[in-house]
């Protein structure tokens, strides 16, 4: 049986997988906690790492584990450990092509795997990824990506991503759509730069991100405000869906045998039979009630969401930062 859709956001915030300190506290603060047997622990801590994930259980719906990536001397480790949690969601580093059977868990089951194309080669290979029934959502990631590709920087010193950054961002978010699947936006490494973390959160809900990863604490209010739609948006989206459904009622109107122009509150002026309305001055046709639907199902998860925790921490060596 194929894994559940993923449906975890808007917030995910990374947790060393060596600190279980901190498991519950990551878990409390954000949508979902990424416990990282990678990146964030370091090469002697990695058996330590195991055994707390072994031995600190969490609310396995709300859990990701970051394994190391196929091809290490970590990844079966990983996999062992894994195997004796009740985890069942597993983020991919570096996923590429070498991917190629499933990560089967005991039951024999496949993980739901979110796939981390974080490299020149997993950039190319997120169409190949997103097809797979078991990779419920892919991710990205810059600095890896650019480390592939024997760069130096993935961002000009104004804080934007240079074009090959954007290129992958983007590459991937459409790779994902096209299959249906969930895409889950980078981090922000610079921990004070709340602002550009804030525009860039804005522009992956309004690109069709489903989440934003963390490194810190603090960043999983920023991330959850810039997904959650403003009241303007939210009262236009009702507005558009109001005026759609008032044409659907005249055009029913219009199958009676009461033919003629359906001039109401929110569609003047169009025609009951065309395919357009006008709301306050601008054409709306069908993806734009899309996208109004889009905004209430956000506004919806925003009103769900826990209340937000206190803040710990200030560096990114003690948060499990991503690089």
């Amino acid at each position: 049986m194929n894994p559940a859709p993923f449906t975890l956001g808007p917030a995910l915030l990374f947790c060393p997988a060596d600190r279980p300190d901190r498991f519950a506290k990551a878990l409390d603060r954000a949508d979902a906690a990424i416990l990282d047997l990678e990146d964030a622990v370091a090469p002697g801590r990695k058996a330590a790492a195991r055994a707390a994930l072994v031995d600190t259980v969490l609310d396995p719906e709300r859990v990701i584990v970051r394994v190391n990536a196929v091809g290490t001397p970590e990844h079966d480790a990983d996999l062992a450990a894994l195997a004796r949690t009740p985890y069942r969601t597993v983020m991919l580093p570096k996923a590429d092509g070498r991917f190629v059977g499933p990560l089967l868990a005991p039951d024999g089951g496949p993980y739901a795997v979110v796939a981390l194309c974080e490299t020149a080669a997993g950039v190319l290979a997120a169409p190949a990824l997103a097809a797979r029934p078991d990779v419920v959502a892919l991710a990205w990631g810059a600095e890896d990506l650019v480390a592939s590709l024997h760069g130096t920087s993935s961002r000009f010193a104004d804080g934007g991503y240079r074009d090959v950054a954007r290129h992958a961002r983007s590459a991937v978010l459409l790779a994902a759509g096209a299959a249906g699947k969930a895409a889950i936006d980078a981090v922000h490494l610079e921990l004070d730069d709340l602002a550009g973390l804030r525009a860039e959160a804005q522009d992956a809900a309004a690109s069709g991100f489903a989440a934003t990863m963390c490194v810190h604490p603090s960043h999983v209010a920023v991330v959850r405000a810039a997904f959650a739609p403003s009241e303007a948006e939210v009262e236009r989206a009702r507005e558009v869906l109001a005026a759609a459904s008032g044409r659907a009622e005249a055009l029913a109107d219009l199958a009676s045998g009461r033919a003629g122009e359906h001039v109401g509150e929110h569609g003047r002026g169009a025609a009951v039979d065309s395919g357009v309305l006008t709301v306050g001055g601008q054409m709306v046709d069908a993806p734009l009630l899309r996208h109004a639907e889009a905004v209430l199902r956000r506004a919806q998860q925003d009103d769900d969401e826990p209340a937000e925790g206190a803040a710990v921490g200030r560096t990114v060596e003690e948060n499990g930062g991503r690089r």
